[in-house]
This record gives C-alpha cells, structure tokens and sequence, in this order.
C-alpha cells in the first residue's frame, strides 16, 4: 500500500499560482472549506454558489492573484464538465428511460413475485443495486420508496426490514459505482481508470452492502419498529401494468454499459497489447462515452418502443432527464474547479511537505479528509470532489490498481454518517415517517456501517492487488 511517507509530485498545471508558505497555504485551505461549509449550512446557499465563493476565498487567503485563481476556477470546471458533463447527461437519459417505460416496475414486480419470506430483504437490496446502476441517489429513492412501502404494508413486514436494504443498494451505488456523479469526478481526478475502478468498486460493493444492507436491517428493525406511514402509499394504476419492457431485456440493457467497461478492463489486464485488434476493439466499446451511448441508443427500443413509445414520447423522455441534471453539472463543475485552485495553488505538495514523516497509509487519509467534509457539508458528491482535490497529488506514484482503490476509499468515506445537513436524510425521514430520533438510529447508522466496511475492505484488496 502507497503511503503518506512516499515523496511524489502531481504533474498538474505549470507550478504553483502563488509563494505562500505551507501555513499561509494550510489556513487558506481551511478557510475555503469553511466558507463552503457554511454557507451551504447556514445560508442554505446552493453548493454550487458555494464552491464558486470557497474557491475565491481560498485564492485569497492564499495571497494568489485573483486573475489567476479565476483562471484556474474556471479551467477546472471546463475540464471537469467536459471530462463527466455527456456522461452523466447519458447515464440520466438511460434513468429515465427506465423509469418513464415502466422498465424498473418490471424489474422490481419480477423480483418481487419470486421472494417471500426471508428473502425479501435480499430481493430489496438486489433490486436497489440493479436500478440504481444507472440513477442517481434521489430517483432511486423516489422511485423504490413507493415500492418499499407497498410491500412492507402487503406482506406485514417490519418496514425496515424492507427499507434498510433498499437503501444501501441505492447508497452504495451512489458512493462506488460510476457512472454516479461523485466516482466518475473522482476518477477524473485521479486520472484513474475506469475500468478496473469499476471492478474494484463491484468486489468492494458485493460485501459492503449485504452488511449495511439485509443484515443490518435485523438490528434495525428492533430499534425502530413501524408500520409504513398511509399517507405515503400510493397504489399503482392497472394502466402502468401494460405494454411494459421484458424482464430479459430490461436487465440487459442495464447492465450493458457495465458488461462493456468490466470487458474493456479484463482485456486491457489480460492482453495488455495496445496494438492487439481485440484490445483495439474493447478500448473503443468498453470507453465510458460509447458503454452508456450505446445503453442509451439500445434502450430506446428495448425500453422504449417496447413500451409503446413514439418518436415524439422518446425525444421528450430524452429532453426531460437532462432538466433536471442542470444543478448536478454545475455543482460537479464548480467542485472541479475547487479541485483545480487547490492543485494550482500547490496544496497537494503542501500535504506532501508536512506529511513525511507521518505513517498514516494514503487510503486512510483520503477516507478521513472525506469523512470530515461529508460531515461538516452533508453533500457525498461535495465530500468526494473536494477529497479528490486535496489528494490528487499522491496518486502520481501509484499504480492502476492503487489508483481505482484510492477512489474507492474517498467514495466510502463521503458516505460516512449522514445527519441533518444531508438532504437525503430528511427524504428517508419523511417517506419513511420517522422521527429524527429513529432516522440517526437507522439511515445515519447504516450509511456509517457503509463507510467504515467499505474502507475496511478497500483496505483487505490493497494487501492482495
């Protein structure tokens, strides 16, 4: 494992902006996240006003010109939109083919009707993991709550029995698993590869959420024990039964973009060749752009027409899943370009400087400094961005493999304990009816048990990969 002890040096931008010292550079750090921190928390200001704002502050404070923070503000948000703007644009586009075909209704209904008993819990999180591969957290939750709640009522389970495991299926998907927002800016980054961060992020996905998921769920159930709140229960129309996707296809679909980056990162490790026709072809079919471009294109017929959709109802599907993503981008962006500010303003070798002597391994210590802006912010996606600036400069000297995992260790630690700043928190609160009280006891504690076991098992792969 990389640790903080190894001296690397970040290739990014020509050389520092500014020739403030390491405590100059270390209080403007500090005072940059502050002003993010509160300004989302106590001003309620939006994260991307916030970023934008910390970003200056931070130049400021380090004595940097203000032309040239902008400068690398700005160049950081460009590349960062262009880098995983189209691609979390596709990723919305193929949600919400889902959602509108009624292909998530058939995934779940199929799951559902071969799952009784004790195997509920296990179909919930199976579920949440499947369609939350391509939807972002809040969708997911939107779109399985009903869900969950229908069946806790219908099969008189505990409602966090069922609940818990939906949850952590969406959670860690929204942590790991690109192409979510917060893994996608993490891996650009990092320059790390997609591919094999996907695998990783899968092998550490798997464990982490059948503990957070159906097994914490016993304990949870006992803690808070409710029935799921009427007024949230809606029953679906008969109408919304008809004319929906196949199962096969639905699935295929899904996990197409998925199939396509895993298989590009199998051939790259096995053939290594770059001059190989096959490495060729899987370089090409297995990249980022095309895996989810060609989800898109394919699920417009497997999901689409065959939910009876005409030309007119898929371009306005396509047009209303990118309304909503506006927000999303500009947050993304404006965390680039904090990114960017900090690397130009020489903080990475900052930590280098002051951290030499120290014997605190690399993945630790991205983890904590995740851990600690999650929790002062709320926001995972904040948490990862900012996490991956600061640590940008340590991945220079390590390997694919060290690289995927580093992310990995920033994507759990964002996750870590979400409480009264995190909005979603108050969505599980109120879809589920709970008091504050009894979402820290279940929502807060399994989103900790999410962060701390997925460290513990990036940890376990750093010693054997």
């Amino acid at each position: 494992m990389t640790s903080l002890s190894v001296e690397t040096l970040a290739a990014a931008g020509t050389g520092p902006i500014t020739s403030a010292g390491n405590t100059q550079l270390g209080i403007a750090v500090l005072a940059g996240i502050a002003v993010i921190v509160l300004l989302i928390t106590r001003l309620k200001l939006h994260a991307f006003l916030a970023l934008t704002v910390g970003s200056l502050t931070l130049g400021v404070f380090a004595g940097a010109p203000l032309a040239k923070t902008i400068a690398s503000f700005t160049a950081g948000l460009g590349a960062t939109v262009a880098g995983v703007g189209v691609l979390i644009a596709l990723g919305a586009i193929l949600g919400r083919l889902l959602a509108d075909s009624g292909g998530a209704d058939e995934i779940v209904d199929t799951i559902l009707a071969r799952a009784k008993g004790r195997a509920m819990p296990w179909a919930m999180v199976l579920i949440a993991s499947v369609i939350g591969l391509p939807l972002f957290f809040e969708v997911g939750i939107v779109l399985l709550i009903p869900v969950v709640l229908l069946v806790a009522k219908r099969g008189n389970y505990s409602l966090m029995r069922i609940g818990i495991p939906a949850l952590a299926g969406l959670s860690v998907m929204h942590g790991l698993i690109p192409p979510h927002p917060g893994p996608l800016v993490a891996i650009d980054a990092l320059h790390a590869n997609l591919g094999v961060t996907l695998a990783l992020g899968v092998v550490v996905a798997i464990p982490t959420v059948i503990i957070a998921g159906p097994l914490f769920s016993r304990y949870a159930a006992r803690w808070v024990d409710i029935p799921a709140p009427e007024r949230m229960i809606t029953e679906r129309p008969s109408a919304a039964l008809e004319h929906r996707p196949r199962f096969g296809a639905t699935v295929f679909t899904v996990l197409l973009p998925v199939a396509l980056m895993l298989v590009k990162a199998l051939v790259d490790i096995v053939v290594n060749d770059p001059a190989n026709p096959v490495q060729r072809v899987t370089d090409v079919a297995g990249s980022p752009l095309i895996a989810l471009l060609a989800a898109v294109l394919v699920g417009m017929f497997t999901l689409g027409r065959a939910a009876g959709f005409t030309k007119g109802q898929l371009s306005a599907t396509v047009e209303k899943s990118l309304g909503p993503i506006a927000g999303i981008l500009l947050i993304v962006g404006a965390g680039g370009g904090f990114k960017q500010t900090l690397i130009d303003l020489g903080v990475g070798q900052m930590i280098l400087d002051l951290s030499k002597g120290w014997a605190i391994p690399t993945l630790l210590l991205a983890w904590l400094i995740a851990v600690a802006i999650r929790l002062v912010t709320g926001s995972a996606t904040v948490a990862t961005i900012s996490a991956a600036g600061l640590v940008a400069p340590l991945a220079a000297g390590m390997s694919t493999t060290e690289t995927a995992l580093l992310v990995l260790a920033i994507g759990s630690g964002s996750l870590f304990f979400s409480h009264v700043n995190d909005a979603g928190f108050w969505m599980v609160k109120e879809y589920f009816g709970m008091t504050v009280g009894q979402t820290l006891k279940t929502w807060s504690v399994m989103e900790t048990i999410i962060s701390v076991v997925g460290l513990g098992f990036v940890l376990l792969l750093s010693l054997v990969v």
